[in-house]
């Protein structure tokens, strides 16, 4: 993904969530997918799939068990 394609999904996340301290970073050695962040907690990983022509992004997020024992 380019610079223009991560300040893009970067300010749709931003938008979506509202919360504008969302921060999409490019990952190392890797140009199919982006890590998401919330300040400087890791969040996710949003891939990109160009099959069939038709361009579209995976968010991937994973929640653990003992982050949810922290919810009342």
């Amino acid at each position: 993904m380019n610079h223009p394609e991560i300040i893009k999904l970067q300010k749709f996340l931003q938008q979506k969530f509202g919360n504008r301290n969302i921060d999409v970073r490019p990952r190392n050695k890797q140009n199919d997918s982006v890590e998401v962040y919330l300040g400087e907690e890791f969040l996710g990983l949003i891939y990109v799939d160009d099959e069939d022509g038709d361009r579209s992004y995976n968010f991937q997020m994973a929640i653990l068990d003992v982050d949810l024992d922290e919810i009342h």
